[in-house]
């Protein structure tokens, strides 16, 4: 009686369910990527859509083709950190390949596979043959891959030819290519590591190096096969990534390869080695995709994002910590395992479950309480600044919140973090949850035109602040003029040294717009002035820190020299600070954007002058904008505001 009621109870439907149970409960990362998509779907009605899940598909596609390859590092026991580097240098080699050097396109996709795979292989050659550790020898590739593609690009982003953007476009106007191209990575990457000899060899590798050397493996060799795949799939990964943008971006990936580790390590794999598989990366990859998408629908502020999203990281590999410690301490001395039906086996399920729902309450209580990401409640509106590490954008953003607050609309505000493709998913974003209006200040103006196209497509108009769109239609654009903004800076700093003189320049982040707007008016505007010789350019990428350290390097070959033009006020305070007491007096000072700190140094005397751009007046007209085209207000095709250089004579006026 007792067995008819067994097999009663383990009928067709019974073992449908128990299978469910245990591939859950056997993996942890899966568990954690069904419990997002719980909580998402309960907590935004626009999270479960066809067009948002696509989303998902299309935002999670670099980070899992990048991780494929990792996946193969990380299971012979290494490590990878340059695959992010590698992925931007191979899509400008093809960019540049097909463009400046007029190769047929097809040999210039060749190129830059092979420009991944040998990044790869010379990692491989430094690990193996040159005994350097694995995270030495792909730092240096990182930093290198990097600076060739600077090199290149001369920093500036390449045209990405034709033929091969399609690879960032739609099948059907509705199926998206990178989506297919990452699941058949994906598919190659799980027939190498279970059919072939090199996944077998991983898996040795990474389980004993010793043992497999002496079982006859030829590690050394294996290593540079092994590291080479990895190459080869960040090419494919850049040359995706460009697509999307319809631009080789020089700066493209940056932080990527932590994506990709972290994908990796979510998905199951040990960095201990001898453990991972395709499929658990894929989770990994998209368990990062959902909380991205997840979190900027619920309007989540783009400083807490970081928090959440390393929080359930965490969560979700100390599931699959637990689960892998629960099922080892399944086993019997004997060498028996706990029956499935067991009551140990039964405790430790329902520690899983507990285990999950835990994650669970992370992601609600957290998306709940620091839900503070909208200003409103009125008219839908959605702002993406390209960074907010910088108090320029940092001001934009008050400004826009202000106005936000005062016309009772919901503004949504997004960090790209100077990121394209992040910003390009953050726009899909917004268009996919029903914005009335976007707002887009572009990390890049070539690489924001596809998805503002998405937007107009959908008939959200789409309002530019800063820094103009190409290639795509928008409401207008809500700007003060960066090269006339460099012209006055050139005529300030001249008219200060009497038109004589030796300067520096310290340039801002390679390949952004406003870097190049900038230095273009500046040295337009210095033409009038043959007396005045530029002795040094380098860039610091518009941060104090980095100001500071470059302009103490010019001082030991440059101590002479009596100006200094910083594009903008965060380097300019850094070279103040290196300038010291010269600063001031025999060194003259010019920054730009005219933010608080860059206004009391020029109270003070110690930054000369700084050409205000006004930035919470920026975002102030750039909401005011946004809401008209959202009633369907007729607007200029651009709004100007006032840009003016601020000296010791007029700074009481902004200050």
């Amino acid at each position: 009686m007792a067995t008819d009621t067994l097999k009663s109870d383990t009928g067709a439907g019974g073992a449908a369910g128990h299978t469910v149970r245990r591939l859950l409960l056997d993996n942890g990362a899966l568990s954690a990527l069904v419990v997002l998509l719980v909580a998402m779907s309960l907590l935004s009605g626009d999270f479960l859509t066809t067009q948002n899940l696509l989303n998902i598909g299309v935002q999670a596609a670099v980070t899992a083709i990048l991780a494929f390859g990792v996946t193969f590092v990380i299971v012979s026991a290494g490590i990878d950190l340059s695959v992010g580097s590698v992925a931007a240098l191979s899509a400008t080699v093809l960019a540049w390949t097909a463009t400046s050097a007029g190769l047929p396109v097809w040999l210039a996709v060749v190129l830059a596979v092979a420009t991944g795979a040998a990044c790869g292989f010379v990692n491989g050659a430094l690990v193996s043959y040159g005994k350097l550790p694995p995270f030495i020898a792909t730092l240096a590739m990182l930093s290198i891959a990097r600076g060739l593609s600077l090199v290149v690009s001369q920093g500036k982003p390449i045209d990405f030819p034709e033929p091969v953007s399609v690879l960032g476009d739609t099948l059907g106007g509705w199926l998206p290519v990178p989506v297919l191209v990452m699941v058949v990575m994906g598919l190659i990457a799980a027939l190498i590591l279970a059919r072939t000899y090199i996944g077998r060899s991983m898996y040795a590798i990474g389980g004993n190096e010793e043992a497999a050397r002496l079982s006859g493996l030829r590690v050394k060799r294996q290593k540079l096969a092994i590291y080479a795949l990895s190459g080869l799939f960040a090419a494919v990964a850049g040359i995706v990534l460009a697509s999307r943008l319809t631009s080789a971006q020089p700066q493209a990936a940056q932080g990527y390869e932590l994506d990709a580790i972290a994908a990796v390590v979510i998905g199951g794999a040990s960095l201990a080695g001898g453990v991972g598989k395709a499929s658990g990366t894929l989770i990994g990859a998209l368990i990062l995709a959902v909380l991205r998408n997840g979190l900027n629908l619920l309007s989540v502020s783009a400083f807490w994002q970081q928090v959440v999203i390393g929080v359930v990281i965490a969560l979700a590999v100390l599931l699959d910590t637990l689960r892998r410690k629960a099922g080892a301490g399944a086993a019997a001395p004997g060498g028996s395992s706990a029956a499935p039906g067991s009551p140990g086996s039964g405790r430790r399920g329902a520690v899983k479950f507990g285990i999950a729902a835990l994650c669970v309450a992370v992601v609600v209580g957290g998306v709940s309480y620091f839900n503070s990401g909208s200003s409103g409640g009125g008219t839908k509106v959605g702002m993406s600044l390209s960074t907010l590490n910088n108090p320029f954008f940092v001001q934009m953003k008050a400004g826009a919140q202000a106005e936000a607050k005062k016309a009772g609309v919901d503004l949504t505000v997004t960090d790209a973090q100077n990121d394209a493709s992040q910003q390009a998913n953050q726009l899909q974003n917004f268009t996919s949850s029903g914005m009335k209006s976007i707002i887009v200040n572009p990390v890049d103006s070539d690489a924001a035109g596809p998805a503002v196209r998405g937007a107009d497509k959908a008939d959200i108009p789409v309002v530019a602040a800063d820094r103009g769109v190409n290639g795509a239609r928008t409401a207008t654009l809500v700007a003060s003029d960066n090269v006339a903004g460099g012209r006055l800076a050139a005529e300030a700093l001249a008219e200060k040294l009497g038109g004589r003189g030796s300067i520096v320049i310290l340039q801002g982040t390679a390949g952004t717009s406003a870097s190049r707007e900038r230095g273009a008016g500046f040295a337009e505007g210095l033409k009038a002035y043959p007396g005045i010789k530029v002795v040094a350019k380098q860039p610091a990428d518009f941060d104090r820190t980095k100001g500071l350290d470059v302009m103490t390097n010019l001082l030991q070959s440059h101590p002479g020299i009596t100006g200094v033009f910083a594009e903008n006020d965060e380097m300019a305070l850094g070279a103040v600070k290196a300038l010291g007491g010269k600063a001031g007096k025999s060194v003259s000072v010019v920054g730009f954007d005219g933010t608080p700190d860059g206004l009391k140094a020029v109270a003070a005397g110690t930054l000369y002058a700084s050409v205000a751009q006004q930035p919470k007046e920026l975002g102030r007209i750039a909401v005011r904008n946004a809401v008209k085209a959202a009633a369907g207000e007729k607007i200029g095709d651009m709004v100007k505001v006032p840009v003016k250089v601020v000296t010791g004579k007029n700074v009481a006026d902004f200050s």
